[in-house]
């Protein structure tokens, strides 16, 4: 018994870090987390002022943003591959591997600009009429045009959203992590003003709605990305990737390659995640319109409360990685354990407190009872698992940092394709069982993505460097 407990406290002390190793850690995690918490808050207020003009402008913009979230995360997949080599290049001190990321993330950007254009003018209305299809409570003519109206104005949003995450991701992986955060300060507040002059025309601006609310996230983000674009170029010996940076955009094929292979299952990834939580969303809405307000604030409350765990997602990527590349695989490990279960501890606080205070936030909407009572259903079930969720989101991080991007595919979108949406669809649709039922299964479901994630860290596939000449031959 004694030398079992032994064990058990042994293994408790390796998770512990130390006050250097929460110092370094926090540095790192808590701008992102700021940023992060900021503008979910500011998308939160957002949320409520559209939610000020009733159920069915609400149920607009939050389908649009439903396919404007499968574009982000296409951006973020995109670039996720080349950001497992800058992580690893700036490590071992390569200038020019991260100068040669950078360019790929330039490249791979046109791309995405020049396929979401095509997709959002040819079928960007079908899209939206996607969610409509059926349902037996709220104007979907109403909703249809509020979504028409509000996708006509986001549309000018793509090209400096991809902007300014090109270079704010370099800028973290080469642990820079204030200036974005900075930029996104400024950027939600000039948003959260404007929404408020614009959608309710306050101060002899025009009263725009939906349009006023678009357009005022359109600024906001030319906002930020012309502090992140332009502080990057005006400390060009902080950012040496950045001299000589435009002289061409020529990757070498061996790193172009190696980025496509290990980059190219974290593109597909995201986009497929996406698309999936997009068709489970889908799916719920037969119901009602009910279900489309609801899990728009319920969703809308969850990213303010989860901005714990996506930062010490971030970081442990980072962190990982940095280690990663100097070969340090045992000290990778230890970190990887450390943020993890810091991670999971700090969710416990924040889903505790999200639980306490879900029966509140659905009354700032100006919506119906049923819609609130949903809402605050949902928040609470979301709340209650969240703990897993940040195990999951670590975990997730820790194999992508070691380039193990094809089995990270599996973990994820693999999962949702091949399990989660076909049990949802089924339930929805050839059950009788409430959306409620149906939501927290879905949550559920996700216990079986954690004992794989437990394994495969465990297991330590995913310790290896990437960016050594004969990883990249």
């Amino acid at each position: 018994m004694g030398g079992s407990g032994g064990k058990k406290g042994k293994r408790m002390k390796k998770l512990i870090g130390t006050k250097e190793f929460y110092g370094s850690l926090l540095m790192l995690a808590v701008p992102i987390m700021i940023q992060n918490a900021i503008t979910n808050f500011v998308g939160f207020l957002d949320n409520i002022m559209v939610g000020q003009l009733g159920t069915e402008p609400m149920s607009g913009v939050a389908i649009v943003n439903q396919i404007i979230f499968v574009f982000n995360l296409l951006v973020f997949g995109g670039f996720s591959g080349a950001g497992i080599f800058s992580a690893q290049f700036y490590g071992k001190g390569d200038d020019k591997g991260v100068r040669d990321t950078f360019r790929f993330k330039i490249i791979i950007g046109l791309v995405i600009i020049a396929v979401t254009f095509f997709l959002l003018i040819c079928f960007g209305e079908n899209l939206i009429s996607y969610y409509l299809t059926s349902g037996e409570t709220g104007n979907h003519h109403l909703t249809f045009l509020y979504g028409k109206e509000y996708l006509r104005m986001i549309f000018f949003e793509i090209i400096p959203f991809v902007l300014v995450q090109v270079y704010a991701s370099t800028l973290r992986e080469t642990g820079e992590t204030v200036v974005p955060m900075a930029a996104g300060i400024v950027a939600v507040f000039v948003n959260l003003i404007l929404n408020y002059f614009l959608i309710f025309g306050k101060f002899g601006a025009p009263k725009l709605g939906v349009t006023g609310a678009a357009a005022a996230t359109v600024i906001a983000r030319i906002t930020e990305c012309l502090i992140v674009i332009v502080w990057s170029h005006t400390h060009r010996e902080k950012n040496r990737f950045l001299n000589k940076a435009y002289r061409s955009l020529r990757v070498p094929v061996a790193l172009a390659a190696s980025i496509v292979k290990k980059g190219f299952p974290l593109l597909m990834n995201e986009v497929l995640w996406a698309g999936g939580v997009a068709l489970i969303n889908q799916c719920l809405s037969v119901r009602s319109l009910t279900v489309v307000a609801s899990t728009n604030i319920a969703s809308t409350i969850a990213n303010l409360f989860n901005v714990v765990f996506i930062a010490m997602g971030n970081a442990v990527a980072i962190l990982v990685g940095q280690r990663l590349g100097t070969g340090d695989f045992e000290g990778a490990k230890d970190t990887a354990g450390k943020v993890i279960a810091f991670s999971v501890f700090c969710t416990l606080f924040t889903s505790f407190l999200m639980v306490v205070l879900s029966g509140v936030f659905p009354l700032l909407y100006k919506t119906s009872g049923d819609v609130r009572a949903m809402a605050g259903s949902m928040i609470r079930i979301t709340a209650c698992l969240m703990p897993m969720q940040a195990f999951l989101h670590a975990a997730y991080f820790t194999i992508r940092a070691g380039g193990k991007t094809v089995i990270t595919f599996l973990f994820d979108s693999g999962f949702s394709w091949l399990v989660a949406i076909p049990i949802i669809y089924c339930l929805v649709h050839f059950t009788g069982l409430g959306v409620l039922v149906i939501y927290t299964i879905y949550q559920l479901l996700d216990a079986i993505k954690a004992s794989v994630g437990f394994f495969l860290l465990k297991k330590g596939i995913w310790l290896q460097n990437i960016v050594e000449p004969s990883a990249l031959e």
